[in-house]
């Protein structure tokens, strides 16, 4: 059975919010995210949170913020998630791919398209394995860090007006949701229409490893570099951020990631030898 795109959006897509500031902020966003169907948040280090402003200026988004998951650190908040898209209003020295948000809206429908459904007690659910996609989003007044952003599959930039591009948190986020929310409500109307799924849905039969398991993989690459002499941790250059570039865009399925650090323990063995 197909899936409600709407209902995939709810289920699948995560905002995730680095050490805000202002309580304030995380009350707006709460709203952002209800007025366009999204429900699901986590904090990362909050400077102050819950808070009586958070709840007032949530404005009727109560749920949202008792139902918000509080991590320590980035890695732990995005470590079950398969896709991670970074919010960023600047350009980086090294190239990420980058969408606008009518971009990435389709980039991150296309990624939990495939997903099939089911139906308890009359009420649709999203099969098991769920794909999940985390929208991130920094520091009100300076962002995602260049070490955050490394972190992320996808960029996501909203592409304001030069000479005044300073959009607040709550804005950010409602713009990103709002064209999530549109891609979900046209797909779902064209399906209506031509009977077929989501243009460019992403099919694999493999289950997608999460950031967990591609950042295991990552370490565990980087450990054999050092080992072999590839690596000179003294001098690393950017040759971890681009194997991480490298990893992060090949979608890796839990198989493939297993098979490289198969090859990645045999090598070490016999270095061992």
């Amino acid at each position: 059975m197909s899936i409600s795109f709407i209902n995939a959006l709810s289920v699948s897509v995560t905002v995730v919010l680095i050490k805000t500031s202002h309580s304030g902020n995380i009350g707006a966003v709460a709203r952002a995210m209800k007025n366009m169907g999204l429900c699901k948040l986590r904090l990362v280090e909050p400077k102050n949170f819950p808070s009586d402003e958070a709840t007032r200026r949530s404005s009727g988004a109560e749920n949202i913020l008792n139902s918000a998951e509080v991590f320590g650190s980035m890695d732990e908040a995005i470590n079950d998630c398969h896709f991670v898209v970074g919010a960023s209003a600047r350009s980086r020295s090294l190239a990420w791919p980058l969408f606008n948000p009518r971009e990435c809206a389709t980039k991150v429908l296309s990624l939990i398209a495939s997903q099939s459904a089911l139906v308890v007690n009359g009420t649709e659910q999203l099969a098991e394995p769920v794909r999940k996609v985390a929208l991130v989003f920094g520091q009100e007044a300076s962002g995602l860090t260049n070490e955050e952003l490394q972190r992320c599959n996808y960029h996501v930039n909203i592409p304001a007006n030069p000479e005044y591009a300073s959009l607040n948190l709550a804005m950010a986020v409602q713009v990103i949701a709002y064209e999530l929310r549109m891609a979900a409500l046209l797909e779902e109307e064209s399906d209506l229409l031509s009977g077929t799924e989501c243009a460019g849905a992403e099919e694999w039969e493999g289950e997608l490893a999460s950031v967990g398991e591609v950042e295991g993989l990552l370490q565990h690459t980087e450990a054999t570099a050092i080992k072999l002499g590839f690596l000179n941790p003294a001098k690393p250059g950017m040759l971890m951020p681009r194997l991480r570039r490298l990893y992060q865009r090949a979608a890796l399925d839990k198989m493939e990631v297993n098979i490289l650090r198969g090859i990645l323990k045999a090598t070490l063995n016999q270095i061992g030898k």
